[in-house]
């Protein structure tokens, strides 16, 4: 269960990342630089924490399949960009391969 949590943390962190990397503005303002640079320390320390419970393989297709997923939907929400029906279905099918290329991997 430790590990989940460190990954969730993980996530988090880098979609917070992610989005002060948008608000910073090509690194032209101050506040949202260092946010993003917190945040990616945090998600990559995190990630690292959760990899002592969880296989690299499932860790990291949780965490970037989940990534992907919610940063573009905050972009939809907050940052109010435009997505189309390709953006949709291609974004399901990053997702979808994730998972199906860990499916039959082992765990510890």
């Amino acid at each position: 269960m430790k590990g989940y949590l460190f990954l969730t943390i993980a996530i988090v962190s880098e979609i917070f990342g992610t989005s002060m990397l948008k608000a910073s503005e090509v690194f032209t303002k101050f506040w949202p630089s260092a946010a993003f640079i917190v945040g990616f320390g945090l998600a990559f320390y995190s990630l690292s924490l959760a990899l002592q419970y969880i296989p690299l393989n499932i860790a990291y297709a949780i965490w970037s399949g989940v990534g992907t997923a919610l940063t573009a939907l905050i972009s939809i929400l907050i940052w109010k960009e435009k997505i189309s029906i390709q953006g949709v279905i291609g974004m399901l099918l990053i997702i979808a391969g994730v998972v199906i290329l860990n499916l039959g991997k082992s765990t510890k």
